[in-house]
């Protein structure tokens, strides 16, 4: 079962969309494991994007994330990566397909409204970096049979 993160950021939190995030998440099939809404620390901030570093955009992004709070959420399911990335949409939004979050919600890049793991390795680390081993929450649904082969 494949875990990953998504970070709704500080413009969408801004926005109210936290909801809206979530609601089409539960809706795809995949289950909540971890959430917090939080203030990142410049350290985290600078953890999590460490692979920008150096980047014309890096420090813009570090003042972005740290700008505002963020939820903070684990997911997990078959597929998981994959299946928050596609509902999520392209990181441009205008790229983004139509019905995703990104399409129905952004415009430009740097205001792209969520993070999502970019693959099964990263959505391990990054759940680690975000959420203690005791945060995470392991539970089934009566549900999981209809949606879980």
């Amino acid at each position: 079962m494949e875990k990953t993160l998504v970070l709704v950021k500080p413009d969408a939190v801004q926005r109210g969309l936290i909801g809206e995030v979530t609601s089409r998440l539960e809706r795809r099939g995949l289950r909540l494991v971890a959430a917090k809404f939080l203030a990142v620390s410049q350290e985290l901030a600078e953890t999590h994007y460490a692979i920008h570093k150096g980047k014309t955009f890096y420090e813009p992004l570090i003042n972005y994330i740290t700008s505002s709070p963020v939820m903070a959420m684990a997911w997990e399911g078959p597929n998981a990566v994959a299946a928050v990335r596609q509902t999520m949409g392209a990181t441009r939004p205008t790229e983004a397909a139509p019905g995703s979050i990104r399409h129905d919600f952004g415009l430009e890049v740097g205001r792209n409204l969520t993070h999502a793991s970019d693959s099964v390795e990263n959505g391990e680390k990054e759940v680690a970096l975000w959420f203690k081993p005791e945060e995470l929450v392991s539970w089934g649904r009566d549900v999981d049979r209809w949606i879980f082969e």
